[in-house]
């Protein structure tokens, strides 16, 4: 857990020395027409899991697995000549994991090639605002690196506040265009039946609309629906699949799958210090899954500079009509996975964030203006449980 805090106060004193180089200016109204950093946002979070029904060995085996991340976002801003708001983001993120599951790819190997890996992700947006009239058009690029998979992401949005600006339609598109490396189970290599070698495309369309409503001063409510079409090949060419007579083959899913999320977020505030935030998703798709989810935060105000935000989450889903566990598949099945994602579940979510945001900016720093920290503790029915503990540090 070291490098979470390594990476933060490595940025630190870079953000220091350009906060001590800029000269403090009233910009109260001020609207700047040349480029300027907004915020920059440096995210580090530590993910550790263990759990008993690794997919990796057919739904039952070690599930053990560590992650890092670390991502810093910078946002830009400037005014046209016409008023016209035109925001940037750019954004990177670097993950390294290590995983137990995946090390039994090569069930023979001891600490293979595949037991870690890391993955990149850059992204870049746009947004045009309009603030006179209440619009807003966006477009955005991104895509993630791995040595197992390649992806490459695009999204065009639109944004109507209303006349009162009380509330507000959003429009959005998403494509991702993914290349899957055919790595098989070593056993399964050279079985004429297997996908084992070069790299097969995954295919993601997102369709979503959402209205955001000030009900009054202390409520306000948003409403989101999504369309989510997948084409391509959707298993994973390492997952083990054990049928009744012993016999292993790889994962088969079905090329397309079609997912319909509804979701209702609501925020009311009691009173100046405390904020209750409720979340409830319903969630079907074509292989036979439906879930629910149900999340609330109470974010409460312990001082002017400093507030905490405990959280629960419950999630339940039923199992897609393709899921058994180990040695519980027969021939007879067109698809067939031991993957315990896509079984029933339900699971709990709960955690606490800590929020400081002194006037005076932290460590000396006036231009770090933001410090949370969030834990969090995951607990799933079928014995897998997770820890993750998030820091992110604002500059202005």
């Amino acid at each position: 857990m070291k490098r979470i805090f390594i990476t933060g106060l490595a940025l630190l004193g870079f953000l220091r020395a350009y906060s001590q180089s800029e000269k403090t200016a009233d910009t109260t109204g001020y609207k700047s027409k040349k480029l300027k950093i907004e915020e920059i946002n440096l995210v580090s979070s530590y993910y550790g899991q263990n759990g008993n029904n690794a997919a990796v060995t057919g739904g039952r085996g070690s599930e053990e697995l560590t992650d890092i991340s670390n991502a810093i976002d910078v946002n830009l801003v400037k005014y046209g000549e016409n008023g016209i708001k035109h925001s940037f983001n750019a954004e990177i993120g670097v993950d390294h994991y290590s995983s137990a599951s995946s090390d039994r790819i090569d069930l023979q190997a001891n600490s293979s090639a595949s037991s870690a890996d890391t993955r990149v992700y850059p992204s870049l947006n746009y947004i045009r605002e309009n603030e006179e009239k209440g619009s807003a058009f966006g477009i955005g690029l991104s895509s993630s690196t791995e040595y197992d998979y390649q992806s490459f992401g695009g999204t065009v949005s639109y944004a109507q506040k209303t006349k009162d600006r009380n509330g507000e339609f959003t429009a959005k598109f998403q494509a991702y265009l993914d290349q899957v490396k055919m790595i098989a189970p070593i056993e399964l290599r050279n079985d004429p039946n297997t996908k084992s070698s070069g790299n097969s495309a995954r295919n993601t369309f997102l369709g979503s609309v959402s209205y955001s409503q000030v009900i009054n001063t202390n409520f306000q409510v948003l409403f989101q629906a999504d369309v989510v079409a997948q084409q391509g090949y959707l298993a994973l060419p390492f997952h083990r699949v054990y049928f009744t007579d012993g016999s292993v083959h790889q994962e088969k899913l079905p090329e397309s799958r079609l997912k319909i999320p509804l979701a209702v977020r609501g925020s009311y505030f009691l009173g100046d210090n405390v904020i209750i935030r409720g979340y409830y998703r319903f969630y079907t798709d074509d292989w036979g899954i439906t879930s629910h989810t149900a999340n609330i935060e109470v974010p409460v105000k312990i001082s002017p500079f400093f507030s905490v935000s405990p959280f629960y989450r419950y999630y339940t889903q039923t199992a897609t009509k393709y899921f058994d566990g180990y040695q519980m598949h027969n021939a007879l099945d067109e698809f067939y996975t031991s993957n315990y994602d896509l079984s029933s579940f339900n699971s709990s979510f709960v955690g606490l964030g800590f929020h400081i945001a002194p006037v005076n900016g932290l460590f000396g720093v006036e231009r770090l203006t933001m410090l949370e920290v969030r834990y969090g503790h995951y607990t799933r029915s079928t014995n897998l449980d997770s820890d993750i503990i998030s820091i992110n540090i604002k500059f202005k």
